[in-house]
């Protein structure tokens, strides 16, 4: 298939021949002492995970460093790390952020023997993957997918389109954006707020969610400007930040990500233009770099990590950037591979329909205290940060981008702080 040779040109994992579940050659004999590390349930199964996510376009750079995330995730969660004893294999197809693009994906993907899908950049293309998935599965019985979604923050992916076959990772829109403002509304020099966003449904949920969240919280702080530009297609944002300097603003909001959030600040450094800004992904690939060109700046992050971690995800990350020279912040890689081991452990099988089963109410271990898969509506339950942009020190060594700066946390909130209801009616396999 065309994606598979795209992936590997890109440097993914070949794709193994062979049935989804292959058993390995078999491995030379072992010292007595070595053979409990394996002695996982189901050692020597190996399960595949087809990523799908933009490899070409504005947006690759993010996608490819999202599927050597999960590459490295998955090599170094295998085995012995995990409790089943698998191991797991991704393999990249280039969807170009595109919905119907997903939708060939999926099919190239199904017709290679995947059998869990994995999707995070854009909300568009991951709404178009829930329903296919659903339908696929209501079509096909004993064939089914599971699709894992790392990235994609639409509320309605877990409200009034929930789907059995979806579980996402990252934390939703709602849930970031009232962890947000809870810090926000402590700070005294929010009161002009600019909203800036992608228009798409992303886009436009940050922009909904801040005004109801902040209107409640801070009533006093008045939204001074809002605009929603095309995802992926503004090449100069100067006419944008020159609004939001004669708006008067003295803070910015934006979910905005990717190429649109680093052309984004590139123009606010051009314009000399130094507020506050409030971002969902600032540390993504390309926007730190952006960030230290225009040299100190004000600008937050909210998310479920921080570029500081220590422990075992502070080990991987130091591991991924002497081998990628790149930064690894994708965590949602770690806490996917972690629940998917656990879920096939406790169901003693690799097929979806039992790995589905076993993920609902499941609690792992992550690196920052335990994360909880909600079953009522499929979405990870986590404790989220506030992350400030400052330059490395002794205590916050970790340079991202090679830049000399960092994100250091600032505030830690409880799963539940950031935990928010859902509309979802679960419809169940009988």
């Amino acid at each position: 298939m065309k994606f598979v040779l795209k992936c590997a040109a890109l440097g993914a994992i070949l794709v193994c021949a062979g049935p989804l579940f292959a058993q390995p050659a078999k491995p030379a004999a072992k010292p007595a002492a070595v053979a409990p590390a394996a002695a996982g349930p189901l050692a020597g199964q190996t399960v595949r995970i087809a990523f799908m996510d933009p490899l070409s376009g504005p947006f690759a750079n993010v996608g490819q460093n999202q599927l050597k995330s999960w590459q490295f995730a998955a090599e170094h969660l295998s085995g012995a790390k995990n409790p089943a004893g698998l191991k797991f294999e991704v393999v990249g197809f280039d969807n170009k952020g595109s919905p119907q693009e997903s939708l060939n994906t999926i099919k190239a993907a199904i017709d290679q023997g995947f059998r869990y899908i994995t999707q995070g950049n854009g909300s568009g293309a991951g709404l178009a993957i829930e329903d296919a998935v659903q339908k696929y599965n209501e079509r096909n019985p004993g064939k089914e997918l599971i699709y894992f979604n790392y990235a994609a923050v639409d509320p309605a992916m877990t409200n009034e389109k929930c789907d059995y076959w979806h579980f996402r990772l990252d934390a939703d829109t709602t849930m970031k954006m009232e962890a947000l403002t809870a810090f926000m509304k402590d700070q005294p020099h929010v009161k002009k707020v600019y909203i800036i966003g992608q228009n798409y449904s992303h886009g436009q949920q940050v922009a909904k969610y801040f005004k109801e969240d902040i209107a409640r919280k801070r009533p006093d702080v008045k939204i001074v400007g809002e605009d929603l530009h095309p995802i992926g297609q503004v090449k100069d944002f100067s006419p944008y930040v020159a609004k939001i300097k004669q708006s008067g603003a003295d803070t910015i909001v934006t979910g905005n990500w990717g190429t649109d959030l680093t052309l984004l600040v590139k123009a606010l450094n051009d314009a000399g233009l130094k507020i506050p800004m409030y971002t969902y992904y600032a540390s993504v690939t390309g926007t730190p770099t952006a960030l230290a060109a225009g040299g100190e700046s004000e600008v937050y992050m909210i998310g479920y990590g921080h570029a500081n971690h220590g422990g075992e995800i502070g080990q991987m990350a130091a591991e991924f950037k002497k081998k990628f020279n790149d930064d690894y912040y994708t965590y949602a890689t770690y806490n996917g591979i972690n629940l998917l081991g656990a879920a096939m452990a406790k169901a003693k099988s690799t097929n979806p329909v039992a790995v589905a089963k076993a993920l609902e109410g499941l609690t792992v271990k992550s690196f920052a205290g335990d994360v909880t898969m909600r079953a009522s509506d499929h979405q990870l339950q986590q404790s989220m940060f506030v992350s400030k942009w400052q330059k490395v020190d002794k205590k916050y060594p970790y340079s991202v981008e090679n830049t000399g700066y960092t994100f250091v946390p600032i505030k830690q909130m409880d799963p539940y702080v950031a935990s928010t209801p859902t509309s979802c009616q679960m419809k169940r396999p009988s």
